[in-house]
């Protein structure tokens, strides 16, 4: 029988962190370490045998991002899974490029925090947001019309994994969401811009610096 994976926690809320930390155990993988903060946890790190680290991104101190910053200046490449909510599409951005594996939302499901952790420790990369500023500063749809309607944070989150060409199987694999529920978000992302498929909803979407 392997060895339980072993995780370090980092969350400035101590209850949250013995949720979790139960929540962990219950479904055989060890917490090693925790830690309050970022400053804590790169202290507790060296030599600890960590197989992925699990962190909140908004933590007093030093955060999740400026936390994986510093691991990675400093050389560690342990994989990073960072705990997030649907609001923080733009904090998403700056930790994909500082080097995180993947996101985990608050709200999921205990067998998909299992799943993430799981594969993030065997090398895979959960979907991560794409940077839009490349096609921006290439193409300019021609359909400039505003949307009939706003859009909220997870249809933004799904438009820009729409631009990095993902399969509605792999969003919702990512995002931890039916198939099914992804098609109608498509649906109504379609619906709002005006457009008649995926390509010309990103593009315009970008125009419009929706994404």
């Amino acid at each position: 029988m392997s060895a339980p994976l072993r995780i370090a926690l980092a969350d400035d809320q101590a209850l949250v962190r013995a949720g979790l930390r139960a929540l962990l155990q219950g479904l055989g993988v060890a917490v090693a370490l925790e830690a309050e903060d970022g400053h804590a946890l790169l202290a507790q790190l060296p030599g600890a045998g960590i197989d992925v680290i699990l962190s909140d991104v908004r933590m007093p101190g030093l955060d999740g991002i400026a936390m994986l910053e510093r691991l990675r200046a400093r050389g560690d490449a342990t994989p990073v899974l960072l705990l997030t909510t649907f609001d923080e599409s733009d904090l998403l951005l700056r930790a994909r490029d500082a080097g995180a594996q993947g996101f985990l939302l608050k709200d999921a499901a205990p067998e998909d925090l299992l799943d993430a952790i799981t594969r993030v420790a065997a090398g895979d990369s959960l979907l991560l947001p794409v940077s839009t500023d490349p096609i921006r500063a290439r193409y300019r749809f021609h359909d400039e019309r505003p949307p009939s309607d706003t859009f909220n944070a997870r249809e933004v989150a799904i438009l820009r994994l729409l631009a990095g060409g993902y399969s509605n199987k792999e969003i919702a694999r990512s995002l931890f969401l039916a198939e099914g529920t992804v098609k109608n978000y498509v649906s109504a992302i379609l619906d709002k811009l005006g457009t008649r498929d995926r390509t010309r909803a990103v593009l315009k979407a970008i125009t419009l610096r929706v994404i």
